[in-house]
């Protein structure tokens, strides 16, 4: 009796962690450029963080700077986007398990300033909280990319 129930959960959780690792990623829904205006900080019960970045100039010194650092962060991809465009989604799983996180850099001039705003809303894909993994990431970062941050 037992044995059964070990190899049902067993197979239970393998069959979630590879529902989480194949899931089919909605580049349309993640890379939206229709993001609801979000003030920097935590988000608590919805996963989000977002942090924002004011630079000087045009500020493509500074996203070149968050493409490295993301681009340097292990398990770490773009789903979209690039530094021309001025908006690039990444994708970031969690080691184990594989649980997908989506964060969005986007560059946007300031209207009559020679000054522009490094938006970065993260956030996860399953569950209601990250126990602050995108927060962290965010300001690794800003950190490692030599920005300013909130």
């Amino acid at each position: 009796m037992w044995l059964w129930v070990i190899i049902i959960a067993v197979l239970s959780m393998g069959g979630l962690m590879a529902y989480v690792r194949m899931a089919r990623v909605d580049v349309v829904h993640w890379h939206n450029p229709k993001l609801p205006v979000m003030g920097p900080g935590e988000y608590p019960g919805s996963g989000r963080f977002v942090g924002q970045y004011v630079q000087d100039g045009d500020g493509k010194a500074a996203l070149e700077a968050i493409n490295a650092a993301a681009l340097a962060t292990p398990r770490t991809r773009v789903i979209a986007g690039s530094v021309g465009e001025g908006r690039i989604t990444y994708e970031t799983r969690s080691r184990v398990v594989g649980f997908p996180d989506y964060t969005t850099v986007t560059l946007t001039p300031l209207k009559g300033l020679d000054r522009s705003s490094l938006q970065i809303f993260a956030r996860l894909r399953y569950g209601q909280s990250d126990l602050g993994v995108n927060e962290a990431r965010v300001r690794d970062w800003a950190e490692r990319a030599g920005i300013a941050g909130p």
